[in-house]
């Protein structure tokens, strides 16, 4: 993901509104967003047609009322994002990050044989 559409934390959370809700107007979005905190509608405008001048959602404008859904998957997203805060927060080591959260927060038993069988099949395909 290029830093020119890597998504600033305003404009992660309205794409996390478009993976939960789906294809939504400006009006929709803005609506969400002022039931955590108040957002001007043409705030919310602008920072949606910036997304889409980088590429971050897609527009349609078939109709008088723009629709904006996102332009990836939030799984894709997630991933690209991942990969950027590893390689400018720990040189790169997913391992270094990997102890870091491990070392700082509570893991779930589920957390742990999720953890375990990953690293099983990192172990196959090493092999």
């Amino acid at each position: 993901m290029k830093k020119k559409n890597t998504p600033t934390e305003s404009e992660l959370e309205i794409l996390q509104i478009l993976w939960q809700n789906g294809s939504s107007s400006v009006r929709e979005v803005n609506d969400i967003l002022n039931t955590e905190r108040e957002v001007g509608y043409t705030t919310t405008l602008k920072i949606m047609q910036i997304m889409n001048d980088k590429g971050l959602v897609v527009r349609d404008t078939s109709s008088r009322t723009h629709i904006y859904k996102a332009a990836a998957t939030e799984d894709d997203t997630q991933i690209k994002l991942l990969v950027i805060f590893i390689e400018k927060t720990y040189r790169g080591s997913a391992m270094r990050m990997i102890m870091h959260a491990l070392g700082h927060q509570e893991a779930s038993g589920k957390e742990i044989e999720e953890l375990k069988k990953i690293i099983d099949q990192l172990e196959k395909n090493n092999k």
